[in-house]
């Protein structure tokens, strides 16, 4: 069976022979450090280097004008889990194991259960470069596997671990404990629901004082990433470094949101839209990714103190578009760069994302690329840069020739979401300028597709289906082609036959 193939733990991964150097030819480099950024939540236009102009993020920035922004690069799903599964596997949510949340146990500490598991033996990027000798570690936001199930971090090819294992748990910047490892590691804050609405005066500071406490997991998930580093300098090492940031709740340290304090007219939000509320929220939510941009900083800082900088490939990119509530405003912000949609939604603003690599020496400074990739090409894409074989279905296709400069960039025939938590089943294909959307899918395997050109209609404001069947014809063939999904949640109803 093609499916059982791909997550199978007996798939060789083959480090090519490289051909003696002729005279005067260039030796290859040294094998690099991989440091992957993700960020939880951030839309498109919510970095300064795509257009953001209130939310200040001078490392962001920085790691732009020293490399290369892509501007046609999407998310593995509009939410978290299969988003992620998509990175680390090179698979779509077509053909991957895990096509949407899918929540185990419950909120509270004694019923952490975490997300559906990763099967065992799956090969992941971790595990691709740790059976090449990398030291690989995640820190941060799994949702990937809970404590002691097979999708546990260092159950799927990473050595290390620090952070949330269970995303329910990381609705709270606060909590009880995080993992290193598949060890529980106690904090110093009490337990607190991250859903509460606000008994207290709106306008009164000392009303919102039972949401915050000591220990900001952020904080310590930046500073566990500079010891890890410096550990692991002589390299080469791999650094997963998945910031829950900004995914609500509304949470960030007194001084982060100083920064921003009455600069932006507020309106208090009460918790009346899900998640902890907070007195200003627009000043919050504008700290709280300007602090995550501050540890980026202090990481890039630590690579150049350390001399690895040209031995360092790293990239930045957020796992799907910013949320719809939570007390977030994204219309204030402009936080989807003018894109529909949000997140949940498989229109441009709920899955396309920002996209920067950095590799001085080997990537251009301040270049910019309109190449159409998705995080399922990340995968592919670190095998070509090491030489490694690959499994033959990956559904990715490696854009190394993108990142440095060179000819024969394959381009993909086209890019395929399907998402089943909202809109009653969705599905989306790209293909070259066009984008098909269905809605409706669980309902009518035949419900129609709206088709958007989004070289004339950037903003998917004009369906022009009915002027372009055929293209709809071959969207609707990308549609079919998906793979059974083993949760029946997760699949569609047969079409009728002909």
């Amino acid at each position: 069976m093609r499916l059982a193939n791909r997550f199978a733990g007996g798939l060789a991964l083959v480090v090519l022979a490289l051909a003696p150097a002729r005279a005067g030819a260039q030796v290859p480099p040294p094998r690099p450090n991989i440091v992957y950024i993700l960020a939880d939540d951030l839309g498109y236009g919510e970095v300064g280097a795509y257009g953001q102009t209130l939310i200040r993020t001078p490392a962001i920035d920085r790691l732009a004008a020293e490399g290369m922004r892509f501007t046609q690069h999407y998310s593995g799903s509009p939410v978290c889990a299969p988003s992620r599964a998509t990175l680390l596997t090179g698979f779509h949510t077509g053909h991957g194991y895990v096509r949407d949340n899918y929540e185990l146990g419950g909120w509270r500490d004694e019923e952490e259960r975490g997300q559906l598991p990763l099967i065992p033996g799956t090969v992941t990027l971790g595990r691709m470069l740790q059976r090449v000798g990398y030291a690989t570690a995640v820190i941060g936001k799994w949702g990937l596997g809970g404590p002691q199930s097979a999708g546990a971090p260092t159950r799927q090819g990473f050595d290390y671990f620090f952070g949330y294992l269970d995303q329910k748990q990381a609705h709270n910047y606060y909590p009880t404990h995080l993992w290193r490892n598949e060890e529980r590691v106690p904090l110093r804050n009490p337990y607190f629901s991250p859903h509460q609405r606000l008994t207290g005066d709106p306008n009164d500071p000392a009303a919102y004082a039972s949401f915050t406490a000591v220990d900001y997991a952020v904080d310590l998930m930046g500073d566990d990433a500079l010891r890890w580093v410096r550990a692991h300098a002589e390299g080469p090492f791999f650094l997963y470094l998945a910031f829950p940031v900004p995914h609500v709740a509304l949470q960030v340290p007194d001084e982060a949101l100083a920064e921003y304090e009455g600069q932006f007219a507020e309106t208090p939000y009460v918790g009346d839209h899900s998640y902890l509320p907070h007195r200003t929220p627009r000043a919050a939510y504008a700290a709280m990714i300007t602090r995550m941009d501050w540890h980026i900083g202090r990481l890039m800082a630590l690579l150049d103190s350390l001399g690895l900088d040209e031995q360092t490939l790293v990239m930045f990119s957020s796992d799907n578009g910013p949320t719809y509530v939570g007390g977030v405003d994204t219309e204030f912000f402009r936080s989807t760069g003018g894109l529909r949609g949000l997140k949940g939604s498989v229109f441009e603003g709920g899955i396309r994302v920002p996209f920067i690599a950095r590799w001085p020496g080997r990537i251009a400074p301040k270049s910019e690329s309109a190449h159409v990739s998705a995080f399922w090409d990340v995968v592919p894409t670190v095998g070509a840069l090491l030489g490694l074989e690959l499994p033959d279905d990956l559904d990715g296709r490696s854009f190394l020739p993108t990142l440095l400069g060179q000819p024969g960039q394959v381009e993909h025939a086209s890019l395929y979401w399907e998402y089943h938590g909202l809109w009653k089943g969705a599905q989306a294909v790209r293909m070259g300028r066009w984008k098909g959307v269905r809605l409706g899918a669980h309902e009518d395997a035949n419900a129609p597709i709206a088709l958007f050109d989004l070289v004339q209609d950037p903003f998917e404001e004009q369906d022009v289906a009915a002027a372009h069947p055929d293209v709809v014809r071959r969207i609707a063939a990308v549609m079919a082609s998906r793979t059974v999904s083993g949760i029946a949640a997760w699949n569609f109803p047969a079409p009728p036959r002909p």
